[in-house]
C-alpha cells in the first residue's frame, strides 16, 4: 500500500525523508520493474542534515543582521514582519506593539494589509484572535499559536469568520514578542491564504528569530521613550511661540537627539521695536544638559533685556555666569540684536557656526570672527559683525548638530548646507518655515537623519519683509 502523505506545510519543505513504498505487483505482460535503489549511506544523510543546518543558520544570521541595522521602531517592525513571513512561508501578517507596562508606545503595523484591512481585524473580539490571546496573557499563548484551518475550527467567532472570508485568509500562526527583563512587548501573526501551518523546522527558526527580535525591539523601545521624554523636556524649556514683530517673519525647527541635547533657540522683543535672536548649544547630553540649557537660555534673556543692543556684552555676561555656575561645561552661542526697520542684525558669536544669508540674488555665509566657545577661556570677548539684508532675504541661524548629523567632514557639510539653501525654490522663499523645512530635507535626508541622529538640530529663520 502507499505510505500516507506528509501534512501540508507552508514555505520550507520538510527535511524528514518519506518512508519507502512497498513494491507494487507487476501487471501481466508488463516489463519487469527496475530494481529498487539501495538506501543512501548514513554518511550522506548526515551530510545532508549538516548542510540543512548550515543553511538555516546562514538564513537566520542574514535576517537578524538586517534587523540589527534598523534604528527606529518604525523601521524594525516591517523588517520583523517580512523576515517572519519568509521563515514561516506566509504572505501577509501584522505585528502589535503593546508593552505590558502600559507606558507605550502602542502601534500596529501590517504586511500586505491595507489600513482598512487592519481596521476590519480590529473589529474581531481580541480573545477570538490568536495574537489577542497572547496579548491578554490567556493560557496557551506562551509559545506559538497555530490555526491551520480557521474555517474547520469548531466554535470560531462569527465575526472572525466573516473578517477572514472578506480578507481571504484561512490559517494563521502567531508568536509572542517578550523578553525576560522587559516582559511582554507585543505579538506578531502571519496569515496564510489556504489551510496551512509551519513545520517543526520553520517554527524553530521563527521562534529563534522572534526571541532575538524581541530583544532588539526592547532596546529600540527604551530609546524611543528616552527620545520622547527628552523632546518633551526640551520643548517645555524652549519658546512656546515666536513673537510677532513688524518687519520680520520668524520660523524655528527643533529636532531632539535620542539622549536629549542642549541646543536652544530664542527670539524675544526688545525695547525700541528691536528683536533679540539667539541660538546655542551646551556640551553633553541627557537631562543634565537639557537643564543646563534651560538655565543658560533664561540667563541670556535677562542679559538681552538689559544690554541687548551690545551682543558682545550679552555673551560676555553669559560666559562669566557659565564659568561660575557650570565650570565643567562649555557652550557655543550666537546672539543678534535685530532692527527690523533697518533690516540690520548686529551679531556676536562664541564658537558658533556662521549664519547663512539667503536671497534671490545671493546665498552666502556671513563672515564672523573666529572665537572660542563660552567657558573655554578665562575671559571671553570677540568683535561683533553687522548683517544688512535686502527686502525678502532670510537669515538662517542654526546649531552645529545640523552639520554633524550628515556624518561628513566640516567642509563637505558646509557645502551641503550652502547647496540646500541656494536650491530653495522661488515659490518657497517668501515663507521662512518652508525655507527651514527645505534645508532640513536636503541637508538631512531621511536615511541620514535616522542613522546619525545623536545630536540636536536647531534652525531659526528670520525673513525681512
Amino acid at each position: 500500500m502507499n505510505a500516507p502523505h506528509p501534512p501540508k506545510v507552508a514555505g520550507i519543505d520538510s527535511t524528514v525523508p518519506a518512508p519507502a513504498h512497498t513494491v507494487a505487483p507487476v501487471a501481466a505482460g508488463a516489463p519487469p520493474a527496475a530494481p529498487a535503489q539501495p538506501p543512501a549511506p548514513a554518511g550522506a544523510v548526515l551530510q545532508d542534515r549538516l548542510a540543512g543546518w548550515v543553511s538555516d543558520l546562514t538564513t537566520l544570521h542574514e535576517l537578524t543582521e538586517r534587523l540589527a541595522r534598523t534604528a527606529t521602531l518604525d523601521a524594525a517592525l516591517p523588517e520583523l514582519l517580512g523576515a517572519g513571513a519568509a521563515l514561516v512561508g506566509a504572505r501577509r501578517g501584522l505585528v502589535v506593539l503593546e508593552p505590558g507596562d502600559g507606558l507605550g508606545p502602542d502601534t500596529t503595523t501590517g504586511l500586505g494589509l491595507a489600513r482598512a484591512d487592519l481596521g476590519h481585524i480590529e473589529t474581531v473580539p481580541r480573545s477570538a484572535l490568536s495574537y489577542g490571546r497572547i496579548l491578554e496573557g490567556l493560557p496557551g499563548g506562551e509559545g506559538g499559536i497555530a490555526e491551520p484551518d480557521l474555517f474547520a475550527t469548531e466554535g470560531l467567532d462569527p465575526r472572525h469568520r466573516e473578517v477572514a472570508a472578506r480578507l481571504g485568509y484561512a490559517a494563521s500562526y502567531a508568536l509572542p514578542l517578550a523578553t525576560d527583563t522587559a516582559g511582554r512587548l507585543g505579538a506578531a501573526v502571519w496569515f496564510y491564504d489556504e489551510p496551512a501551518e509551519p513545520g517543526e523546522r520553520q517554527r524553530h527558526l521563527a521562534g529563534l528569530y522572534a526571541r532575538y527580535a524581541a530583544e532588539h525591539l526592547a532596546r529600540l523601545l527604551e530609546l524611543e521613550r528616552t527620545r520622547t521624554s527628552m523632546a518633551t523636556m526640551s520643548d517645555e524649556l524652549l519658546p512656546a511661540r515666536l513673537p510677532r514683530v513688524a518687519g520680520v517673519q520668524l520660523a524655528a525647527r527643533h529636532r531632539t537627539g535620542p539622549r536629549g541635547g542642549g541646543d536652544w533657540y530664542d527670539a524675544l522683543p526688545l525695547p525700541d521695536a528691536a528683536l533679540g535672536l539667539a541660538v546655542g548649544s551646551v556640551t553633553g547630553s541627557g537631562p543634565s544638559a537639557v537643564a543646563a540649557m534651560g538655565r543658560l537660555r533664561a540667563s541670556l534673556r535677562a542679559y538681552a533685556v538689559m544690554e541687548g543692543e551690545d551682543p558682545v556684552a550679552v555673551l560676555s555676561d553669559l560666559e562669566l555666569l557659565l564659568r561660575l555656575t557650570e565650570p565643567a561645561r562649555s557652550a557655543t552661542a550666537l546672539f543678534g540684536y535685530c532692527e527690523p526697520a533697518a533690516r540690520k542684525i548686529t551679531l556676536a558669536g562664541a564658537g558658533h557656526s556662521p549664519p547663512l544669508l539667503i536671497g534671490q540674488r545671493r546665498t552666502e555665509f556671513v563672515e564672523t570672527s573666529v572665537s572660542a566657545p563660552l567657558g573655554m577661556l578665562a575671559c571671553w570677548e570677540a568683535p561683533s559683525v553687522e548683517i544688512l539684508a535686502e527686502p525678502g532675504e532670510t537669515v538662517l541661524l542654526y546649531t552645529d548638530g545640523l552639520l554633524h548629523r550628515t556624518g561628513e567632514t566640516t567642509d563637505r557639510a558646509f557645502s551641503r548646507l550652502h547647496a540646500a539653501a541656494a536650491g530653495v525654490p522661488r515659490a518657497l522663499r517668501g515663507d521662512p518655515g518652508a525655507i527651514a523645512d527645505h534645508v532640513l530635507r536636503c541637508v538631512l535626508p531621511e536615511e541620514l537623519d535616522a542613522a546619525d541622529g545623536a545630536e540636536d538640530v536647531v534652525l531659526l529663520a528670520v525673513r525681512f519683509e
